[in-house]
């Protein structure tokens, strides 16, 4: 059987393990020969393959695990790039989340202004991996979980001919709290899903085959609400919406709270990390840390390998991916990344025709879809320009007298890893 190369990009971070746990455990349909692991720090490089070298000794896996700063060298004959970068660290995330609050605005890692200029940092190195693929690698697919995934998927397929899969956990959420609500595997869960990453709504909720019953939505509502996001406002959709549409539907509420907080997710993060780079370094730990739990990312590495065994096998298998439009949401533009329900095999991925959007919703789609169209073409001009009108097409900022100074500061704040933007 032919051994594959799996290269990670990024493989710094602190969710390495699940994917090396995912693909031991998934060996018979994914044969690994070599797992590349590739990242520009060379020290989180290092504690990162000495803890998964032990980790695969425990799990009694014979990948090879090699490791380099060398972009190249790692793209070289792999099979799938999972790309899973942080472009300037959770230390400019934090910047993201707390300069838009200073102007009363949502400040989220992927939600608001903090989002773009995630996507401004993130989006030209995601290019030049995706150039790189063009260019020494081209049957190659990029397993992309970098955030704003759907923003990077939209630069990658409008800029490169490079194959990407933009994933994220989130199109499991559904499934698992009807699982929860109803008592039935989660396999036997399905529904619609319309929308974009982090803004995505799932409804027609169907079990073994059959319609869901309106007192079983009400028990599905109650499993699903999340954080503000409450059972009666799903019931009064009748759609169950991400977590993330709690920083619309609860603005006020989540800006507030945040402040109250007196830190943001960002810096716990930093201190997760902290704590889990301090066990991933102990030379005596050769299992996932219990602090790993805290840091999120629940079903992580179940989609990235969903869709490479379906690609590698030809086992057709539908996983929400996002993927340009095509017409697949009838009212946006073609070369709009959406996340909707795709058949992936080894031809590729397709996204299935979604038809009309939920009335209740379709607006705010539309427009955080414009505000994300603006964002990438900013992102590859470096046009303030376009960035501006980015920040106005978007429902959480809007207002000029807002939007200008804020833009001017967060890229100020962003002035190294933006030369897009100071020429």
């Amino acid at each position: 059987m032919e051994k594959l190369k799996i290269t990670i990009l990024g493989a710094g971070s602190s969710y390495t393990p699940e994917i090396v746990e995912g693909l031991v455990h998934e060996s018979e349909h994914l044969p690994v020969g070599e797992l590349a692991l590739m990242d520009s720090d060379p020290e989180r490089l290092r504690v990162m393959t000495a803890f998964c070298q032990r980790f695969l000794s425990r799990l009694g896996s014979s990948i090879s695990l090699t490791s380099t700063t060398d972009r190249r060298e790692a793209l070289c004959g792999a099979r799938f790039v999972i790309t899973q970068i942080r472009v300037g660290g959770n230390t400019q995330r934090i910047q993201d989340e707390k300069i838009p609050l200073k102007y009363g605005l949502v400040g989220q890692e992927t939600t608001g202004p903090g989002g773009m200029l995630k996507a401004f940092r993130t989006i030209p190195v995601m290019l030049s991996i995706a150039r790189d693929l063009e260019e020494i690698n081209p049957q190659a697919w990029i397993i992309n979980y970098t955030n704003p995934t759907g923003l990077v998927a939209e630069a990658v397929t409008r800029y490169t001919r490079a194959r990407i899969a933009g994933l994220c956990s989130g199109g499991l959420f559904p499934a698992w709290s009807a699982a929860k609500a109803l008592g039935v595997p989660a396999e036997a869960v399905r529904y619609d899903y319309v929308g974009l990453n982090h803004l995505n709504f799932a409804y027609n909720f169907t079990v073994c085959g059959r319609p869901v019953r309106p007192e079983e939505f009400d028990r599905i509502a109650q499993a699903a609400a999340h954080g503000p996001i409450s059972a009666d406002l799903i019931r009064v959709l009748g759609l169950v919406p991400s977590p993330y549409l709690q920083y619309y539907y609860y603005t006020s509420q989540r800006i507030a709270e945040v402040r109250r907080q007196g830190r943001t997710r960002g810096e716990e993060v930093l201190e997760l990390e902290k704590e889990v780079f301090r066990a991933y370094a102990d030379e005596t730990v050769d299992a996932k840390p219990a602090a790993l739990q805290k840091r999120g990312g629940g079903g992580y590495s179940q989609v990235a390998l969903g869709v490479m065994k379906a690609i590698h096998n030809d086992q057709e298998k539908t996983v929400i991916v996002n993927v340009p439009n095509h017409g697949a949401l009838r009212g946006l533009p073609d070369q709009a990344v959406v996340e909707i329900p795709c058949i992936v095999n080894a031809a590729g991925i397709r996204g299935l025709q979604m038809g009309e959007m939920p009335a209740s919703v379709w607006g705010l789609i539309a427009a955080v879809k414009n505000y994300e169209m603006l964002a990438v073409e900013a992102a590859v001009s470096g046009s303030r320009e376009t960035a501006l009108l980015a920040l106005l097409a978007h429902p959480l900022v809007r207002d000029v007298d807002l939007a200008v100074p804020l833009l001017e500061e967060m890229l100020a704040a962003n002035r190294a890893y933006l030369p897009q933007f100071f020429q």
